[in-house]
């Protein structure tokens, strides 16, 4: 069975694989046709947008009840917190680093135009930040998707079953069933997933074209070549430290990193995510507690992004900061960069406010808003990598052993 799984699982790659450079040339050959093939990853990310909240709820109300301890709980969320943070700030040096030697905006010379409205917005302050986690309806928040309210939710809710211990049964029961049923579910929704990475990916070339990358390539590139440094030395470092094997976990974790370069969307890839991160052998309450709040505080791949983008931004506009000033900003950017789940375009919306508040040019986003979708399929991808990875270390942190089995099957290191 085991074999056949692995079968299955390597087939699903390929096709991912296949179907993103199919889309690139096809969206670059036929870009008419591909504007309308963007309904194909339309489809299939309101497909997995159906499964995140009965999965997120039924997981994590059967391993928070199954626990039964409040404490391990809240041991589990302060260990989760301590990563997040040690990692997020690794993410800002490495933009800050990468800014500072390939300066990307030095030659580009701003436009006089205005963000867009969306980008126009100004970031969520840090009290509308906690109040917005505690949701005031859950089915509000599963009609919109809120990962982090149903989270919370989901977590008293738990509890709520653990404390009342035998008369919970049913619904922990009927809990634990439903999280087996959304797998399923997950298994059916990716057998579309080739299909919807050819639509998304056709629809963003043939929209944007392959030109836009000329006249911001160094941009581009850049952010590219700092998020591959920042992977490389994540995984290395911490999966040698924790004692994670490296080559089974890229094995779990490359199918939600595809999914969610693809269609840059972290949302697309959180149930696969969810299912391969048990099947490595992370605990199921530790994976649908870590994972979807890594979404809102370990944003890995977007805090690098800011920090790069700031800086490219005050380059552009021949604004010199000081070691100090860049420093100042990247506190900044760790504070804020907390709020931008669920906001669209969210690194947009905090960009522009952090330039407000460094007092540089806001035209700056004007010009990376035309190169900012292919940044966003970089950006989204390592943040996922770096939630599964986090899932990863706390459960090592809590003493479970990765090394040799992943759920119930074998896997040969």
């Amino acid at each position: 069975m085991a074999s056949a799984s692995s079968g299955k699982r390597s087939s699903l790659t390929l096709w991912i694989l296949v179907a993103l450079v199919a889309g690139i040339a096809f969206g670059a050959l036929f870009p008419g046709p591909a504007r309308n093939l963007g309904m194909l990853g339309n489809i299939f990310l309101r497909l997995v947008r159906l499964i995140l909240a009965p999965l997120l709820f039924a997981t994590l109300v059967h391993g928070i009840a199954g626990t039964g301890s409040l404490r391990t709980m809240g041991r589990i969320g302060v260990k989760a917190i301590v990563y997040f943070e040690i990692v997020t700030t690794v993410a800002l040096f490495v933009g800050l680093l990468a800014a500072n030697l390939v300066k990307p905006g030095q030659g580009v010379a701003l436009p006089a135009s205005s963000p867009t409205e969306g980008a126009a917005s100004s970031p969520a302050g840090f009290a509308q930040i906690v109040e917005h986690i505690f949701p005031t309806s859950i089915v509000d928040a599963m009609a919109r998707g809120d990962v982090l309210q149903i989270v919370v939710f989901s977590f008293i809710f738990g509890a709520a079953c653990a404390a009342i211990g035998s008369r919970a049964a049913v619904v922990v029961e009927f809990c634990a069933s439903l999280s087996q049923v959304m797998f399923r579910f997950t298994n059916y929704v990716m057998l579309f997933a080739p299909l919807g990475v050819f639509g998304a990916m056709a629809a963003t070339v043939a929209e944007h074209g392959l030109g836009v990358l000329v006249s911001l390539g160094k941009l581009v590139f850049t952010l590219y070549a700092a998020q591959a440094v920042f992977v490389i030395l994540l995984l290395s470092a911490v999966t040698t430290i924790a004692r994670i094997p490296l080559r089974r976990f890229v094995s779990f974790a490359r199918e939600p990193f595809l999914i969610a370069f693809s269609t840059a969307s972290s949302e697309a890839a959180l149930p696969l995510a969810l299912e391969n991160m048990e099947r490595f052998g992370v605990p199921g309450h530790i994976a649908a507690f870590v994972l979807p709040t890594g979404y809102s505080f370990n944003l890995d791949g977007s805090v690098l992004y800011l920090s790069l983008a700031s800086l490219f931004v005050a380059q552009a506009a021949g604004v010199n900061m000081p070691l100090g000033t860049q420093l100042v900003m990247m506190l900044t950017l760790m504070l804020t960069s907390k709020g931008v789940a669920g906001v669209p375009r969210a690194a947009l919306v905090i960009l522009a406010g952090t330039l407000a508040t460094f007092h540089l040019p806001a035209e700056g986003v004007a010009v990376i808003l035309g190169v900012d979708s292919l940044m966003d399929m970089a950006r989204t991808s390592v943040n996922v990598l770096g939630n599964c990875l986090a899932s990863a270390v706390v459960a090592r942190w809590e003493g479970v052993e990765l090394s040799r089995t992943a759920g119930n099957e074998l896997i040969p290191d």
